[in-house]
């Protein structure tokens, strides 16, 4: 089927650029720079090792410095341990079978430690990610080849040959906790035989609604679901959530969030607790003992050591299939009395969890999945729930020509297009001010957002107002270019100083214990790190510093504060604006402020692009315009 065949193009695009992108950073690169990026750690310790599946040797390593780096290792992914006297031999690969904190376990391809890792200087890094690309293709492909036979429903309606269906009758249920529109959304996905829709605009209390769908699902036909998204944090939430519902949730893979609850619900921690375990404990001990001891005969002993040292390692392979067996007795028996399983797009085919069949799989954020990961689950169930928002930031794409020819657009923005009749979309939001939501309401969600009475008039303070427009036109504010990102100095310090300004007047109003949050955000890195150093310079704000966060707007993505600054940088003759015409974005920086939002930016760069001339309209008619110049 061609749909699968342009998908299957677009993804080699994709792997191709990535992979150019990897050989760049790691080939030109200095390992302080690679560590920087988050895709080294150096140096480390290691802190143990083991025999694990199929006799492969698991290394556990401690990075021993720069622990304050975020890292982009991850369960599953590909790396190498290494050692800086000769990083180009002095290498092993492996697969990271566990990471949390600063410790990672390195399941490596051999059954000893080589000789250098005794001398030192040893780092781990990530390798190119081949993996999962390939389960992306391996789903892609399967798809095509299914939806060649006429019977397979569920791919003939995600690809827009055929129509959903619906059951005319479900039971009544009884969801006090639910507004309305979050009753529907329940009951379409009960009624859907094979695709309901969940869109979940900020602050509607998606999560809530899934959870609760999740729930009435198992009560229905006493299945197993699959929960899945494509970040370890989103899946983390889901797993805590349906777990304080009372449900019997499996994640699949790490946790990125490392609390004493989520690492309950592993696999992991629940193979170690089960009471077979204890057995297969005693024995996998003796397997280490005598493969120890095996590493005290050199290779270069003569015959009998060498029979003595074979003997041995034959004992240590014998007891680990024991070993091995038991523990496939245990994860099949954990798997059969799951209710839940959750992972990640990719984690649905980890090994332990391959070949398992469900009723329904729900994709959560399914706005920011790559379409060919979310086939990896699609393809093992007859039903599916797709949950996010089309209007918040698209997945991240590497390959600018990929993204051009569609990779960019997801399966929930295609499904909502070809099938509106599956589409629930939750109308009432419990985050922000009426005036914070406005806008984005009528830009985004054709004016069909409403305030819940709780958040609709609530404000820092009495006469307070909610949204503010700092309009620099006129000041001299140039945009500068640092590297690639774009800066400005002179609107981060006027920034900085309306922001004192209102932590000064609210210090009248609120204690710091219990002082409202605020975010700075932007959508320039570089403008991120001025705001960091303009707000750690000045003293005025030192006792708030527990309560100010600066960041990205890309990470803030499902945050939500008090108050959130929204510095736009762009300030120019030209009107170029570059990737602010990316108006996914804003809604994003505009929909994370609960009480207050304060845009700083220049109308007259802005407003060449009707989404910013608008914005600046709808602030006048709330008469929250305000001149930079009566700050100066």
């Amino acid at each position: 089927m061609d749909y699968f065949i342009n998908l299957l193009d677009l993804l080699k695009l994709e792997r191709e650029e990535d992979r150019n992108q990897y050989r760049k950073l790691t080939e030109t690169t200095s390992i302080t720079e690679r560590r920087a990026n988050g895709m080294t750690w150096y140096p480390v310790a290691i802190r143990g090792s083991e025999l694990g599946r199929g006799d492969y040797l698991t290394v556990e390593l401690e990075r021993t410095t720069h622990q304050e780096i975020p890292h982009q290792f991850r369960f599953g992914m590909p790396a190498v341990l290494f050692s800086n006297h000769d990083p180009k031999n002095d290498r092993a690969e492996g697969t990271i079978s566990h990471q949390s904190g600063n410790r990672l376990k390195l399941t490596l391809r051999v059954d000893e430690l080589p000789d250098w890792s005794r001398d030192g200087k040893l780092g781990v890094e990530l390798l190119f990610d081949d993996n999962s690309y390939d389960e992306m293709e391996q789903a892609l492909k399967t798809a095509s080849t299914l939806s060649r036979k006429s019977d397979h429903r569920l791919i003939n309606i995600l690809t827009g040959e055929q129509s959903p269906t619906f059951r005319s009758e479900v039971a009544e249920l009884s969801l006090p906790q639910l507004n309305p529109s979050q009753v529907a959304a329940v009951d379409k996905i009960r009624s859907a035989n094979e695709l309901a829709i969940v869109h979940g605009p900020p602050g509607t209390g998606k999560t809530t609604t899934i959870v609760q769908a999740i729930k009435a699902l198992i009560r229905q036909a006493n299945q197993k679901v699959l929960v899945v998204a494509p970040s370890n944090t989103a899946v983390d939430l889901l797993s805590e959530r349906l777990h304080d519902q009372g449900l019997n949730v499996l994640r699949v893979g790490n946790p990125a969030r490392v609390s004493e609850r989520l690492m309950a619900l592993t696999l992991d921690h629940k193979v170690n607790e089960h009471p077979y375990m204890k057995e297969a404990k005693k024995l996998k001990k003796q397997a280490n003992e005598f493969r120890n001891m095996a590493h005290k005969y050199k290779r270069q002993f003569g015959k009998a050591e060498r029979e003595q040292r074979k003997a041995l390692f034959d004992e240590a392979h014998r007891i680990m299939k024991d070993v091995a067996n038991s523990e496939q007795y245990v994860i099949d028996d954990l798997i059969a009395r799951a209710q839940v399983i959750t992972a990640t797009l990719v984690g649905a085919n980890h090994h332990t969890v391959r070949n398992l069949t469900y009723h329904t799989v729900v994709i959560d954020e399914a706005g920011q999945a790559l379409e060919p990961a979310c086939w990896i689950p699609i393809l093992k169930a007859q039903k599916v729930v797709l949950a996010g928002d089309h209007c918040q930031l698209p997945p991240t794409i590497k390959s600018p020509e990929a993204a051009r020819r569609g990779l960019s657009e997801t399966l929930l923005e295609k499904c909502i297009a070809m099938h509106p009749e599956a589409v629930s979309l939750l109308d009432e939001q419990y985050r922000m001010h009426e005036h914070i939501m406005g806008y984005s309401s009528e830009v985004f969600y054709e004016k069909k957002l409403k305030a819940h009475a709780s958040v609709a008039r609530h404000t820092l303070f009495d006469g307070d107002t909610s949204l503010v427009f700092v309009d620099t036109a006129g000041c001299g504010f140039d945009e500068k270019l640092d590297g690639t990102s774009s800066t400005n100095p002179d609107e981060a310090a006027l920034l900085v100083k309306h922001l004192t300004q209102l932590v000064a007047d609210l210090s009248t109003y609120y204690k710091p214990q219990d002082f409202p949050t605020i975010a700075v955000i932007s959508p320039y890195k570089q403008q991120i790190a001025i705001l960091k150093e303009q707000i750690a310079n000045t003293p005025e704000l030192q006792p708030y510093s527990h309560v100010i966060s600066v960041n990205t707007i890309d990470s803030f993505q499902g945050q939500e504060r008090d108050i959130v600054y929204i510095s736009m940088v762009r300030s120019n003759a030209d009107g170029d604006i570059g990737f602010l015409a990316d108006i996914r974005r804003m809604n994003v920086a505009m929909t994370r402020a609960r009480k207050k939002l304060v845009i700083v930016g220049d109308s007259a760069t802005l407003a060449g692009l009707p989404f910013y001339a608008d914005f600046i309209a709808y602030a006048e008619a709330l008469d929250t315009y305000q001149s930079a110049w009566e700050w100066l």
